[in-house]
């Protein structure tokens, strides 16, 4: 696994496999947020199989699929939900961690600076200042 902790409760990492849930809840993970769409992954990493295995650990399980190029406002506002409303700490996952760290960004405007939502997953390569706009406006649309 390549866990990128984004904030001290939110982190994101590529695509992960269900043995990998285990070690994720040993390391302190609540909740698991799915930001991928079944038609990208084989059926061994379907939501379903992913659910079903997270669930019998008693890890929440967020199915919030986002689809490359094409990120809704209601993938924004189920991932802010899924974050305000865990009890502990967040993986996100994705092909790469990028879309995982988008809706991260877009749910958290206004909540911090836009400076440092662009910052934080930039550490990691994630670019987010082509999103500065939008972190903007919907900071404003909250504020």
């Amino acid at each position: 696994m390549d866990i990128r902790q984004i904030t001290p409760g939110y982190a994101v990492s590529p695509q992960i496999d269900p043995q990998d849930l285990p070690a994720l809840k040993a390391a302190g993970y609540t909740r698991i947020i799915n930001n991928r769409p079944d038609a990208e992954i084989p059926p061994s990493h379907h939501t379903e199989v992913m659910q079903a295995a997270a669930e019998a650990l008693g890890l929440e399980f967020v199915v919030n699929p986002v689809v490359g190029g094409a990120i809704t406002m209601e993938n924004v506002k189920t991932q802010g939900a899924a974050i305000d409303g865990a009890a502990g700490q967040i993986l996100a996952y994705c092909a790469s961690g990028n879309r995982s760290s988008i809706v991260w960004a877009l749910s958290q405007a206004g909540k911090m600076p836009t400076d440092d939502i662009i910052a934080l997953p930039s550490r990691y390569g994630y670019q987010m200042e082509q999103w500065r706009d939008q972190i903007e406006t919907l900071a404003l649309q909250h504020g």
